[in-house]
């Protein structure tokens, strides 16, 4: 059994391997070659922590595992990244544990892949202006992998705390690109980009302000009652997401669901643009929304490229039980 720490997994797992990971993991769910199995996820009563499970298994790419971890809203006072998180991957053929990796850089890493393969499947091809709504620790990862995928012009941003936004600006200046800092209805009007990436539970973008031809990636709805968009906005737009039932019970879609305003069929997986079996945008004026719910398959791929990688080049430790 081997044991891969978080320095290793920030060693050896790049954007793109994450990238390539969870999109073909995407591809291989909409094929019906990888499944989620049902999340765990609870408040435990202490800390004000939510805590929980994501498992699931990739057939076609033989990873078999399980991610424990949740949200300490108190962690970044202490030095710590409010998200913590292990991996354990399994042998699929014995059932016998293969790795405990470190969760936390692969979780940062593999929510950023998912917004980007949105953003390289769905965004217009000429879109220069990049928003940012939130400027967390998650915010840098984000827009790092979603600068990639466009050949972008300008990068802006709002947060509720103005004081973190220079951490989005770090990024802009990392590859020289001009940062403005706007209110929500005028980022809302200029951007042709929009990633999302809160703890909001009400939302922040609304349907009116937002112009035809926009690429939205909501990433931080993943627990009933979270909200970042205006439920309208659903309604009005093409809707993609990682895994629908996620979409529709934990994501940003259980709002428009419950409202009655956009119905479960309504939502594509986004595996299916990734396979060539939906057109994903359909004209330069359609706003797509991806729904980014973050999935258990993601953290195993990622996992297991972390674990391969780590083995064949000697960094993990070998353990024996």
């Amino acid at each position: 059994m081997y044991v891969v720490t978080e320095e290793v997994c920030e060693a050896v797992v790049t954007r793109k391997d994450a990238f390539d990971a969870v999109e073909a993991v995407f591809g291989a769910m909409a094929k019906g070659d990888a499944w989620n199995f049902p999340v765990v996820r609870e408040a435990i009563g202490h800390a004000d922590a939510l805590y929980g499970f994501k498992s699931g298994f990739d057939r076609a790419g033989l990873t078999l595992g399980v991610k424990s971890g949740g949200y300490w809203p108190g962690n970044m006072d202490n030095g710590l990244t409010n998200h913590q998180s292990t991996v354990a991957l399994f042998n699929p053929d014995t059932g016998q544990l293969q790795a405990v990796v470190g969760g936390n850089y692969l979780t940062a890493v593999r929510t950023a892949a998912s917004s980007s393969v949105s953003i390289a499947h769905l965004a217009r091809k000429d879109a220069k202006v990049i928003g940012m709504i939130g400027a967390g620790h998650q915010s840098a990862f984000q827009l790092r992998a979603a600068l990639e995928q466009r050949d972008f012009e300008k990068v802006i941003c709002w947060n509720h705390d103005p004081s973190m936004i220079p951490r989005v600006e770090g990024v802009a200046k990392e590859v020289g690109l001009p940062f403005e800092a706007l209110e929500r209805e005028a980022l809302s009007a200029e951007a042709d980009v929009i990633i999302t990436i809160t703890s909001a539970y009400e939302p922040l973008l609304m349907k009116d302000w937002i112009k035809p031809g926009t690429h939205i990636a909501c990433m931080g709805t993943d627990t009933k009652g979270k909200q970042e968009v205006d439920a309208a906005l659903l309604a009005a737009a093409r809707v993609f997401t990682d895994e629908v039932a996620q979409s529709i019970s934990i994501g940003e879609a259980q709002h428009a669901i419950a409202a009655g305003s956009l119905a479960e069929n309504a939502i594509t997986p986004i595996g299916d643009v990734i396979n060539g079996d939906n057109p994903g945008r359909t004209t330069p004026e359609d706003i797509t929304l991806f729904d980014g719910t973050g999935v258990g398959l993601q953290d195993l791929v990622v996992a297991r490229v972390a674990m391969d990688r780590a083995v064949a080049e000697g960094r993990a430790t070998d353990v024996v039980l």
